[in-house]
């Protein structure tokens, strides 16, 4: 049934899901972020990878055991994957565009639909795929953390083809683009970089536990490195954060350790600058996404031309508002949730001084709607 006048329903009719930009904010953030540059490139960043269908259960006790079941009262659903950070950056304004696969079932419209419609992500590169089933995972969220399975089927085609599969197709003009370095890098982010744009790196965990050393050799190719704690000390055969964080300065860059709760290190061997920069100090009730989110604030801040304390402060700030939901992508801050959280009081006035160099960046109209943020809705949520 689907709503119609005066509250009426039309039996029949599938729901036409509300595809409003929850951050009409991110265009006037871009024109600040710009400054008015002549002949900027067409996109602030490029990224290719794989989207999933989030399911996300919360309010869980625990996981259940063999052979039981828990009825539990939250369930959100989001785009994932790279979707994530996709979603993160363009929610601060930056001009994303994503090449990736979507399947040409239900969840790959639905996932299409929310990114490009909803969230301003330019999908010109990415394609549909005929008859092949979209990624998913369920994301079990209790007492702050979460397990999660997954489902994936091989995408039919060359795996090393370029960019949204068009042969021939050179990538797009980009002031960064964004990268994993779990395998080996793709050909279109070198001739990226060697046309001035900046590459940002991530990985995720090694799941066969061999941590191998010509993961760290792909850092050559790369700008900014942002491993989590445990996977940089994993990679550099290092005891703590600090000193796999020296250890990676000696083979990129810029490299930035993310410490969940404990905060961010970073190393910007270029200029000589070493920052470690506490979390923002709120109640995380979900860290789905939370580290892409750090790192699309990392992204913003960078291209801002921020120093790299500031670039911490940011990123940590993106991402402790991302973990106050449980809604994984679509739980990224937009600059309205931003300019709210600074006067809300959640956090003491002498926490908020170390971030005032984040006001010039937030737009009019995010001060506006700053007591009225519209945050986007996963298919299915219950608050508790």
């Amino acid at each position: 049934m689907r709503g119609g006048p005066a509250g009426q329903t039309v039996q029949g009719v599938p729901p036409e899901p509300s595809l409003a930009d929850p951050c009409a904010e991110r265009e006037p953030a871009g024109e600040r972020l710009h400054g008015g540059s002549a002949a900027p490139p067409a996109l602030d960043v490029f990224l290719s990878g794989r989207v999933f269908m989030d399911m996300i259960f919360t309010g869980l006790p625990g996981l259940p055991p063999p052979g039981t079941e828990i009825v539990t009262d939250g369930l959100g659903s989001a785009p994932g994957g790279v979707a994530n950070i996709a979603v993160a950056m363009s929610r601060l304004g930056l001009r994303v565009g994503l090449a990736a696969e979507f399947g040409d079932d239900m969840f790959g419209a639905y996932l299409w639909r929310t990114l490009a419609e909803q969230e301003g992500v330019d999908l010109g590169l990415s394609r549909r795929v005929p008859g092949w089933p979209t990624p998913v995972t369920v994301s079990m969220a209790y007492d702050s953390d979460r397990s999660m399975v997954t489902y994936s089927r091989p995408v039919p085609g060359p795996p090393d083809g370029p960019p949204g599969g068009t042969p021939g197709m050179p990538p797009p003009s980009a002031r960064a683009c964004f990268v994993d370095v779990d395998q080996p890098l793709p050909p279109w982010a070198a001739a990226m970089r060697a046309s001035g744009t900046l590459v940002f790196g991530d990985l995720g965990w090694d799941q066969t536990g061999a941590w191998p050393a010509e993961v760290l050799d792909r850092l050559d190719h790369v700008d900014v490195f942002l491993p989590n704690a445990a996977e940089a000390m994993a990679y550099t055969r290092t005891g703590t954060p600090s000193d796999a964080a020296e250890a990676l300065a000696e083979r990129v860059p810029v490299v930035v350790v993310k410490r969940g709760g404990d905060g961010a290190i970073a190393v910007d061997s270029a200029a000589g600058e070493r920052a470690e920069v506490p979390a923002l100090p709120v109640e995380a009730l979900d860290p789905t996404g939370a580290g892409d989110v750090f790192a699309a604030g990392f992204v913003f801040a960078t291209l801002a031309g921020l120093p790299l304390a500031e670039r911490l402060r940011f990123a940590n700030l993106c991402a402790g508002l991302s973990v106050r939901h449980h809604s994984g992508s679509l739980g990224s801050p937009c600059w309205g949730e931003i300019a709210a959280f600074g006067e809300s009081g959640e956090v003491p006035d002498a926490v908020l001084a170390d971030y005032a160099f984040v006001i010039p960046f937030i737009p009019d109209a995010a001060d506006e709607t700053a007591e009225t943020v519209v945050r986007a809705e996963p298919t299915l949520r219950k608050e508790r």
